[in-house]
């Protein structure tokens, strides 16, 4: 990634850092909470159709109770000639949630995992948990 964009996204996830509210107010969150920093390299000439995928994706987590409603970012850029790849931050209300999703979250897991490729010798889908850090 080129530095700009780093600059750019590490700037996005702080506003948003900065603009969540307090976790303590959220039912679910008890310090068992996952911050995930997802990427995917997303099929050239798939990129409307991965971003419905994606919005209706986060509309099941949110019906499933799954996630906190902030932080939740999504940016686009391109890497390799061009090629599409978004990059996601948000937060499991546990780190347990993932690991038992309902039928309706992993149908739409496969439906992004069918529009994403392996890339450079990364997954079309790759990520993991990350740390909020909040500025001064």
């Amino acid at each position: 990634m080129k530095t700009p964009q780093i600059l750019c996204l590490l700037s996005l996830l702080a506003l948003t850092a900065c603009s969540t509210t307090n976790p303590a107010s959220h039912e679910a969150a008890k310090g068992d909470t996952e911050t995930m920093l997802v990427y995917y390299h997303v099929k050239p000439g798939k990129d409307a159709e991965f971003q419905a995928v994606l919005a209706r994706a986060w509309q099941i987590f949110q019906s499933e109770k799954m996630v906190l409603p902030k932080p939740h970012v999504l940016v686009r850029d391109t890497e390799d000639g061009g090629k599409p790849r978004f990059v996601e931050i948000f937060t499991w209300v546990s780190h347990d949630a993932p690991d038992h999703a309902p039928a309706s979250v992993k149908a739409v897991w496969n439906e992004e995992q069918s529009l994403c490729e392996k890339r450079n010798g990364h997954n079309g889908i790759e990520g993991g948990e990350v740390e909020i850090v909040r500025g001064r």
